[in-house]
């Protein structure tokens, strides 16, 4: 679990679908025999064209629907919201928190799926090993004081909080190695205490 950086690193591989001929009845079929609430709908030549979630068969079940919209292409939601398995975990975060999806299909570069990331996958990477953490943060970190001169700063990470102190050359160099910090997987927050070397 050292490098969690990209979809592909936290997805599920196995995907899900159905035909955008499929029925209403086989909808919901699949979703409760898989126990997911979404399911990409995918064209004849296994591209994906849409979404079709619990929420777009909700109205049927609400009574009064007259659409007569009964096959998976009619009720699914387009554009198809994806992600492709190279997207990094952060972006796919907050593509899920925009548009309050539950989960995204994850497509190649022709569109055809892949795999899924659900809510659930991209939360994977709190369970990061604190050693992990703390080793790469070590590893970026002194990429960034070699350059800069005299300097020697600790790492301390207890269930993803991240402690940073020690003596830095100049201070402004402190928000950067925050801000380096937060960007590592794993990181669920970080304090910093940094003295700066007057002999630098």
């Amino acid at each position: 679990m050292k490098h969690l950086r990209t979809v592909d690193d936290v997805m599920t591989h196995a995907v899900v679908s159905v035909n955008r001929k499929a029925t209403f009845k086989e909808i919901v079929e699949t979703m409760r025999q898989w126990r997911i609430s979404a399911l990409p709908v995918l064209s004849d030549d296994g591209r994906v064209v849409g979404v079709v979630s619990e929420a777009d068969l909700l109205p049927k079940a609400q009574g009064g629907d007259e659409s007569h919209a009964v096959l998976a292409g009619q009720v699914m939601t387009v554009p198809a919201v994806t992600v492709t398995r190279d997207a990094g975990i952060s972006g796919a975060a907050r593509l899920m928190a925009r548009g309050r999806f539950k989960r995204l299909p994850v497509v190649d570069d022709d569109g055809r799926p892949v795999g899924v990331v659900s809510r659930g996958d991209l939360l994977k990477i709190y369970l990061r090993p604190d050693e992990d953490i703390a080793e790469e943060l070590r590893e970026l970190i002194m990429a960034q004081l070699v350059p800069a001169g005299s300097a020697a700063v600790h790492v301390h990470v207890s269930d993803g909080m991240v402690r940073l102190h020690g003596t830095i050359p100049d201070p402004s160099l402190g928000d950067v190695l925050v801000r380096l910090t937060r960007t590592v997987p794993g990181v669920v927050d970080v304090t910093a205490r940094f003295d700066a070397d007057v002999l630098a």
